[in-house]
């Protein structure tokens, strides 16, 4: 019998950026190229899935997954402000249509950290009138494709720089650079500062209005999306001395943003560790025990600890819309991914509405300040010809899809 109810979404995700290539009016792109940049090198080609994504979306589909989260990008459907690429859009459409064709579900992201260039120079989330620029994008971009579109996430992570800023938390090839952003992450003395990029601003006000607003507009259609927004909810857990501390830690990243979702149709869950936190924040991985590439402690319980808070907090269906590990050994990445769904069914059993598991992330892919380094993908990509080699993980996450568990 499977452990998941009908109409159980599997799936693998992306983010635009990262996977497409040649993003070139993204701040994310002038940034990487910057003298000083925090990037450990520039996202150039990417897995070039902007011209691939028919391939790519066919493996999904032939491996029996059922569902693919993907973004639109902002800079390449408004490379200047007020100017709308129909072309871009139009290429949009073609995407969710072929997830269609293949029977599988597209999960839509409206934005996933890269922003149009204009947008960061005119001070990002924290500039006057982002929200207004940003729901009139959700705007054109629902009129285009909101027909065919059943799930859209708003804003991927608005909450993962209050995240750092609270708990310093982030990989650890990236702990040190600041992710261009020297006010809230200071970047090493003497560092050039590179140009403006529009990360989510650790202002839960400004980032729940134009998710309030975004969602307003992709709800007025065309269409009947379901809308959501997607949260990095880190497990934290409070180590001797540090229960203060975790819980204040708590509310300011993942409480407060999940009162935000109470209005939606569904909360994005997007778990891949735990961190501890002691009297003087977080503290390090204890000798010995696993870890990832991203220096993260191998730790699959966070999942199912994070979709049950995020169930009881906001009150509505969960869909993990990102989970899984860095590592170059894809055994250890089948072991991490079923014991974290075993964790989601014993969510399910115990009567937690979880709709789908997308799986972080389809193709080894362009990981931010890392570059190349880390791979997280079910799919490896050559780096010269873009040629994909499915890995066995994508083969055993697709089997699961098939049988609906077990595992």
């Amino acid at each position: 019998m499977s452990s998941f109810p009908e109409g159980f979404l599997w799936g693998a995700s992306t983010a635009p950026h990262q996977v497409e290539g040649g993003n070139v009016n993204a701040d994310l792109w002038r940034s990487e190229w910057a003298p000083g940049s925090p990037f450990r090198e520039p996202s150039g080609d990417a897995c070039d899935h902007y011209h691939r994504y028919p391939e790519d979306i066919a493996t999904l589909a032939e491996l029996g997954l059922n569902a693919y989260r993907f973004g639109v990008e902002w800079a390449r459907i408004e490379p200047e402000e007020g100017y709308f690429s129909r072309a871009a859009l139009d290429h949009y459409r073609r995407m969710v249509a072929t997830c269609l064709e293949r029977g599988v579900t597209p999960v839509v992201t409206y934005y996933h950290f890269s922003s149009p260039r204009w947008f960061a120079s005119a001070g990002g989330w924290d500039g006057p009138g982002a929200v207004d620029r940003f729901a009139r994008y959700a705007e054109r971009v629902t009129e285009h494709i909101g027909d065919l579109v059943p799930w859209v996430c708003t804003i991927n992570e608005p909450n993962l720089i209050s995240l750092m800023v609270h708990t310093r938390f982030a990989p650890a090839a990236s702990r040190e650079d600041g992710l261009g952003l020297p006010e809230h992450l200071r970047l090493p003395e003497g560092a050039p500062v590179p140009p403006p990029v529009a990360w989510p601003s650790p202002n839960i006000e400004i980032m729940a209005k134009a998710h309030r607003k975004a969602a307003e507009a992709v709800k007025a259609g065309p269409g009947d999306s379901a809308v959501g927004w997607t949260l990095a909810l880190l497990d934290l857990q409070a180590a001797e001395g540090g229960e203060q501390r975790c819980a204040a830690a708590r509310q300011a990243t993942l409480l407060d943003w999940l009162d935000v979702s109470r209005d939606d149709d569904f909360v994005g869950v997007q778990t891949y560790t735990r961190e501890r936190i002691g009297p003087d924040g977080l503290l390090p991985v204890p000798d010995g025990v696993p870890t990832t590439q991203t220096g993260w402690e191998v730790y699959p319980p966070a999942l199912a600890h994070s979709v049950r808070l995020a169930a009881e907090r906001a009150g509505v269906p969960v869909l993990v819309t990102e989970n899984g590990m860095a590592t170059d050994d894809d055994e250890a990445r089948i072991a991490y991914t079923r014991a974290a769904l075993e964790g989601l069914a014993e969510c399910v059993a115990d009567g937690v509405d979880v709709r789908g598991y997308l799986h972080w992330t389809l193709l080894d892919n362009f990981e931010w300040t890392s570059g190349y380094a880390m791979t997280f993908g079910l799919i490896a990509v050559d780096r010269t010809t873009f040629a994909r080699t499915v890995k066995p993980s994508a083969r055993w996450l697709g089997e699961v899809a098939r049988a609906g568990g077990p595992f």
